[in-house]
């Protein structure tokens, strides 16, 4: 299909309406009343003029778009699998709908990827021409069940993820769609009897049950993008999100160029659960933890709380319950834990809008981190811009030591960044506004400095060991207890920092510590 031409685009405009006009009166279904392009709703416009310009129904459009995005171009920021916009239009190795897009529409790929009407008529576009690919005539056009192999093969999976992504298409249809978009625009898909047809997609195991959760389906990850075994102990979970759909994310696990996996993805809508990856085998989801945990992925974005219903976070709290039992994995907030709070990552999931308190609730553990807020297994680097439980210890410890970082909410901002900066100048380390290693340790040691050793309990002993953690990078049980353990931590810190090797905490250990040695 060349780039539309005006001549072109009036006939086939024309065209189409009579002919979806003809099949409307002939079945009896009701006319997209919603769709009409006089409306001023500039989404629904979009939906509308695609659907005329490339003679794909366009509640089927609108379909794929909600399955995609839910109807929101982020701004024209990437998914996990470098996909843009409302329709998803990617540029990956395996899947390049966006540059396909440009080369049918005329459009370039910067428009395509952040204006969103551009974005919905790339989307038509591509569908259109895997429809032309599969033969479809002008009347099976006009049946929204004979695109179900087209919407298969705009997911750009194969076999199981590909069905699982039209499937997940053709039930939105069926249930029918009520999106509102920016500027509080309302886009409708009403629901419909549908019978797809399947004869060209393989359904080869698609609705295959996973053998270590009975309750998910298996649909394998490539074997390019996990390890087989372990080289650890599982001791964590790691709550993920997708940044993408659910169909989407499980497509990008099979996609050889991807790099990456996780063990499980949950869907949004009814908390469906996907494996992907075996128990036993690594994941490829967290870095440095990917060894020792189990990787869960919840469908959505970290910026769109809508995403994480009530059913998403009971069945992924069953889930998680379900491992730690398995692996005996203690159920709190320092062994089930977030992709930012993963030592060596820079990503921010699950971010702000994630309810660990509902969901430790859920799943029968400890509330929060622990209980207060600042134990981790791990302190990982929080800069501007980061957010989440670990910002909130960061924001604490500031206060508790006079230093106002502004509301204490979990999110790194400027009045954070200021009072890290000032904590940093008086403690004589890098005023560069990031918590690092060094700054995490003078933050978690600070307060009085009490002669601990074997034996010692208590808050200070529970400080020591945070810092310990932060210093070290590998845990130590803020228990609150100085046993042999700690003993170690100790003797290892002042080995490496060329102090008086006691295993002692005293003056020199201390200063030390609150130096951010």
């Amino acid at each position: 299909m060349r780039p539309r031409t005006a001549a072109r685009t009036r006939a086939r405009a024309c065209a189409v309406a009579a002919l979806t006009a003809a099949a409307l009166l002939a079945t009896g279904q009701p006319a997209d009343a919603t769709a009409r392009a006089d409306r001023p709703d500039p989404v629904n416009r979009a939906f509308a003029e695609a659907s005329r310009e490339y003679g794909v129904p366009r509640d089927l459009l609108a379909a794929v778009g909600y399955g995609e995005s839910r109807l929101n171009g982020h701004a024209g920021r990437p998914s996990q699998a470098n996909g843009y916009g409302v329709m998803h239009l990617a540029s990956n190795p395996a899947n390049r709908s966006l540059e396909k897009a440009a080369a049918l529409t005329g459009e370039s790929a910067a428009r395509l990827r952040r204006d969103t009407a551009a974005n919905i008529l790339g989307g038509a576009a591509v569908l259109r021409d895997h429809a032309d690919a599969l033969g479809l005539d002008a009347a099976e056009r006009r049946d929204v069940n004979a695109w179900y192999p087209a919407v298969a093969r705009y997911s750009a999976a194969d076999g199981p993820a590909a069905a699982l992504y039209a499937d997940a298409v053709f039930t939105f249809l069926a249930e029918g769609v009520s999106a509102t978009v920016a500027g509080g625009e309302e886009v409708l898909v009403p629901s419909r009897p549908v019978a797809p047809d399947k004869d060209a997609v393989p359904e080869a195991d698609v609705y295959a049950q996973s053998v270590d959760y009975p309750s998910a389906r298996w649909v394998p990850a490539h074997s390019g993008n996990f390890a087989a075994g372990r080289t650890a102990t599982v001791d964590k979970v790691v709550v993920h999100v997708t940044q993408g759909s659910y169909a989407g994310s499980i497509s990008w696990f099979q996609n050889p160029a991807s790099q990456v996996s996780a063990h499980y993805v949950i869907r949004s809508s009814d908390g469906e659960v996907t494996q992907t990856v075996r128990d036993k085998d690594t994941a490829w989801h967290a870095r440095s933890a990917n060894a020792s945990s189990v990787g869960i992925e919840h469908e959505g974005w970290v910026d769109e709380p809508a995403w994480f219903t009530d059913a998403m976070y009971r069945s992924s709290a069953a889930l998680t319950s379900h491992l730690s039992a398995k692996f005996g994995i203690p159920k709190d907030r320092a062994h089930i834990v977030g992709h930012s709070e993963v030592p060596g990552n820079d990503h921010t999931d699950p971010g702000p809008h994630w309810d660990w308190d509902y969901y430790m609730e859920l799943i029968g553990g400890d509330p929060g981190n622990g209980g207060d807020g600042l134990t981790f297994p791990l302190y990982t680097t929080q800069q501007s811009g980061s957010s989440g439980p670990q910002v909130t210890a960061v924001q604490t410890l500031l206060t508790q030591q006079e230093y106002n970082p502004g509301t204490v909410e979990g999110l790194f901002g400027p009045a954070t960044k200021s009072a890290v900066e000032a904590f940093q100048r008086a403690r004589s380390l890098d005023a560069d506004g990031t918590v690092g290693p060094k700054t995490w340790t003078a933050l978690l040691s600070a307060g009085t400095t009490p002669l601990l050793k074997q034996g010692s309990s208590g808050d200070a002993v529970k400080r020591l060991q945070r810092a310990l953690t932060a210093a070290l990078g590998t845990t130590v049980d803020a228990d609150g207890s100085f046993g042999p353990a700690t003993d170690a931590a100790v003797r290892s810190y002042q080995t490496t920092r060329k102090l008086g090797v006691d295993g002692q905490v005293g003056p020199a250990t201390w200063t030390a510590l609150q130096n951010g040695r």
